[in-house]
């Protein structure tokens, strides 16, 4: 009798599947395939939470938490939002109620909405050395990012970093879509200009997850969530 097939990995199985597809499917009792959306998702949640609990070992507890909250309310999803918005806003209220908890108060912005804070940080001048990105660069936007207050840093993660557009960012923020432009206005005031000119596609590359991130989230959600991940299922040749 010739030996069962091993099931393909949850994210082969479900390559060219909308989110929507997914949530239906995992609904209805294909439960590793929320391992595909946690995947797709792993990169963004981190860098949200990361920019807001600026912590990496907490951030990665937020977005177990985020994908275990998400998990027990997928039923409840109901498609008037994009799936990838209700999930980074669900990550949000996480890292923000993680902040709340821990007894960190939020940060308070003391210039007016006019100001657009270019004495803040002080001008690096140019240097042609510097010109190409680097791992130095990239601690060095992310220093940079550190440094500002909150609610430009989510911002900023969301819109320059992530890639949302400003309707999906004032979404996930709960905001105004003129509160995000103006918020976004703000960053990139305090990171300075030729500080964001040297980074260019840099930062993109702001507060990766790597594969071995990726593969301990998944791994560890599934376990609280008593699964086992489509991968972990398959018996080794």
């Amino acid at each position: 009798m010739p030996p069962e097939p091993i099931p393909p990995p949850a994210q082969d199985r479900g390559q060219g599947l909308s989110d929507e597809e997914v949530v239906r499917r995992v609904n209805a009792g294909e439960s590793p395939l929320f391992e595909l959306l946690m995947r797709r998702y792993n990169q963004r949640l981190y860098r949200v939470a990361r920019s807001i609990v600026r912590n990496e070992a907490e951030a990665e507890d937020v977005m177990q938490q985020a994908y275990v909250n998400a998990y027990a309310h997928l039923a409840q999803f109901a498609g008037r939002a994009k799936f990838s918005t209700w999930l980074t806003k669900i990550a949000v209220y996480e890292a923000l109620a993680r902040r709340r908890r821990r007894g960190g108060l939020l940060e308070i912005d003391s210039m007016s909405e006019q100001d657009d804070g270019r004495d803040a940080l002080p001008s690096s001048g140019p240097d042609p050395e510097q010109q190409a990105i680097t791992s130095e660069l990239r601690s060095a936007l992310e220093a940079s990012l550190d440094a500002i207050p909150e609610m430009y840093r989510t911002t900023f993660v969301l819109r320059e970093v992530e890639g949302l557009s400003t309707a999906e960012a004032a979404q996930c923020l709960e905001s105004s879509e003129e509160v995000v432009k103006t918020r976004l206005h703000r960053a990139k005031a305090l990171l300075r200009e030729e500080l964001l000119a040297r980074a260019g596609t840099g930062a993109r590359s702001a507060f990766s997850f790597h594969a071995d991130r990726c593969d301990r989230v998944v791994a560890q959600v599934f376990e609280r969530l008593g699964l086992a991940t489509a991968t972990a299922a398959a018996p080794s040749r």
